[in-house]
């Protein structure tokens, strides 16, 4: 271990130095303790807990409880102030180590080492200089009253508390001082401020929550729809039912129309589709039908333009036909006059 566990009055008889605190058979090796001890050697009390609850070991947590369990033996025992104190020594002894075997191969056995510790930790209180030098280092850093203001202004409030409750133990009234009637004033006052301020918060919450409202009431119905009435009718001009739940609009005639439960009503597909309405399966949205109307339209043109072009090829060709028919009335005729040449010369 480096350095010594105690300082050098603590050897002689008859004379005490800190006060300790020791957490024995802790479940964890000397040399892992001893990493954290020296990181809170010779710090003060408050500093010294900041760490341990900042460190990433595992042991730091066994040994912010020996920290804690040594101030509280400081001022339970010695009355002593918290903020005063500071870790003097600390230390970690190697405690007993329980052997376990582990099977290895080919019929061996490894030693496994569980070992443990005893951890020691010993606060005492700092001197007045270094007391002085950390109340002036509180205050330059926005403290409150320091490290002794803090304790004497306790120490204050409990010897009050001790002699108000003596006095009701006796049948005495409590008295008041006058610092006490001028803190009870002081909260009256402000507690009558805290009641303003939340006065005033409940009516700038309502009014926000009928801003909302509102808005939720203007932004719930769409353009172009109207909300289901509530005895079921249909509303005139506006026939297209739209179901909130699954976000669909079904026009009158169409297979679900009869079955459906209108949460609103709409005039158009279109400004249905504007909503956010989509068309069920089966049934053409706007876009289709106009997309088909266009195909319709292209089609018709197309079977106009193919009559007009089959006439003309028809007109077209008729000439020529009549010139095949008159040849092939030439030939036939030109048959039988060879026939009868042959017959004569017979």
């Amino acid at each position: 271990m480096v350095g010594p566990k105690l300082n050098e009055r603590a050897m002689v008889a008859g004379e005490r130095s800190g006060t300790k605190a020791t957490a024995k058979y802790v479940r964890t090796s000397a040399s892992k303790a001893r990493v954290v001890l020296d990181l809170i050697r010779g710090l003060d009390v408050r500093r010294a807990s900041e760490v341990l609850r900042f460190s990433e070991r595992g042991i730091s947590h066994d040994i912010a409880k020996v920290l804690q369990s040594a101030v509280a033996n400081a001022v339970h025992n010695e009355a002593q102030e918290p903020d005063e104190l500071f870790v003097i020594a600390c230390y970690a002894d190697e405690g007993p180590t329980m052997r376990r075997f582990r099977p290895r191969a080919r019929g061996r056995a490894t030693r496994i080492r569980k070992r443990s510790c005893h951890i020691t930790v010993i606060v005492a209180r700092m001197s007045d200089d270094r007391i002085e030098v950390l109340n002036a280092r509180d205050t330059a850093r926005g403290g409150a009253a320091g490290r002794g203001g803090s304790a004497q202004s306790r120490r204050d409030r409990v010897e009050r508390s001790r002699q108000r409750a003596a006095g009701l133990r006796d049948g005495r009234p409590a008295e008041t001082t006058d610092a006490e009637a001028t803190d009870a004033e002081a909260t009256d006052a402000e507690v009558e401020e805290l009641e303003e301020q939340a006065d005033d918060l409940e009516s700038t919450v309502e009014q926000l929550e009928a801003a909302v409202d509102e808005l939720e009431e203007q932004s719930a119905i769409p353009n172009g729809a109207v909300e289901a009435p509530e005895d079921g009718s249909v509303p005139e001009g506006y026939e297209i039912k739209g179901n909130a739940t699954s976000l669909k609009y079904h026009p009158p005639g169409s297979r679900y129309y009869d079955i459906t439960q209108a949460e609103l009503y709409f005039d158009t597909p279109e400004n249905a589709e504007a909503a956010g309405y989509e068309a069920p399966a089966g049934t053409p949205s706007v876009d289709e039908t106009e997309s088909e109307t266009e195909i319709d339209t292209e089609d018709e043109s197309q079977t106009d333009e193919g009559s007009a072009s089959d006439e003309s090829e028809s007109s077209e060709a008729t000439p020529s036909e009549t010139n095949q028919q008159g040849s092939a009335s030439d030939e036939s005729e030109s048959d039988e006059e060879n026939r009868r040449a042959d017959e004569e010369d017979k």
